[in-house]
Order: C-alpha cells, then structure tokens, then sequence
C-alpha cells in the first residue's frame, strides 16, 4: 500500500462518515458533491460532523480514491469504514431508507 492509499485508508477507518468530494461541504465545487451533502442533511446529519476531503486540493488522493475503491467517479462516501458509493447510490438508498440505516439516523 502505498502512501496515499495509507493515508485515504487511514481517513476512511479514523472517521464515522467521510465524504471524498469536490469542495467542501459549505461549499461544494460539483453538482454530484452538492447533492451528496443534501442527501446527508436530509438524512439528518450535520455536514459538521462529516470528515469532507477536497480532492480538488490534493492531487494524489483524487487518484488514489479511485483505486482505493476502485470506483471511477467523485463523491465517494464511506460510513464506519465500508465504502457506500457515489450520489446516485446515495439517492437510492435515502429513498429506501437503506443510507439513514447505514449512518445510525433511522427512526427505531
């Protein structure tokens, strides 16, 4: 494994929710990266307590999250260290309560 795969793995276990994407979540630089964090905060997260990484700011971890998860397109989340996927995952498992399951928000 090498150093950025090191450190992406590292981020996924250290972090409950982690969210590769393009911005940040007060300012997300991509329609699919905004609509990650909506679907988040609509299944009653904070974007505060989501680890957000920027991969436009860092070059070698745009790359290497997609070896690391070997899925070709930017958002990635991963919640409790399983990689979840991308916006359009994220879409279908909010509307199939399956995501507010995986994050701990789903009404008992």
């Amino acid at each position: 494994m090498n150093d950025t795969q090191q450190r992406i793995d590292e981020l996924v276990k250290n972090n409950p929710v982690v969210l590769f994407m393009k911005g940040n979540a007060s300012f997300p630089q991509c329609g699919f990266s905004g609509r990650a964090i909506q679907i988040l905060k609509a299944c009653g997260v904070d974007p505060k307590s989501v680890a957000t990484v920027n991969v436009l700011e860092d070059d070698a971890i745009r790359a290497g999250i997609k070896d690391y998860s070997n899925w070709p397109t930017i958002p990635q989340l991963y919640v409790k260290g399983e990689f979840i996927g991308g916006s359009d995952i994220m879409m279908e498992m909010y509307e199939n309560g399956e995501l507010q399951q995986a994050l701990g928000t789903a009404p008992a």
